[in-house]
């Protein structure tokens, strides 16, 4: 597990390696990555947009930006948090993503960047 606060809300990755398969004559390794974002601040803030930086072995880089997580704009009190699960697909057995979290907090209206950290993400089987 990879964790990371930031201006009280701490982030949790845990990640799986969820097999292989050709999509257009091409190897793809999927994965996916469970967040946990907990708010262990004093105010309520929500959760308005992402920013990843997905990158494989193979020197691919995909950037993905957007509202919300999964189709929603979590808004956490003091001491909740909210969990989801998402997944990506890479052309190496390899990678490693990390990002960010756009929030908002309500008390004070001030807009902030929550830092996601660095994971990687393996094949368990390409592992010596």
């Amino acid at each position: 597990m990879v964790q990371q606060v930031t201006q009280g809300i701490k982030i949790s990755v845990l990640t799986e390696f969820d097999g292989t398969f050709y999509k257009n004559r091409k190897m793809q390794y999927a994965f996916t990555y469970n967040i946990t974002i907990e708010n262990q601040g004093k105010d309520t803030v929500q959760l308005t947009s992402r920013r990843w930086v997905i990158k494989d072995s193979l020197n691919n880089t995909v950037i993905v930006e957007g509202e919300g997580v999964i189709g929603q704009k979590p808004i956490l009190k003091p001491g909740e948090r909210h969990s989801y699960t998402s997944g990506c697909l890479l052309f190496s057995p390899f990678g490693s993503m990390k990002g960010h979290f756009n929030m908002i907090n309500f008390e004070s209206n001030r807009k902030f960047s929550v830092a996601i950290p660095l994971f990687n993400l393996s094949a368990p089987f390409s592992l010596n």
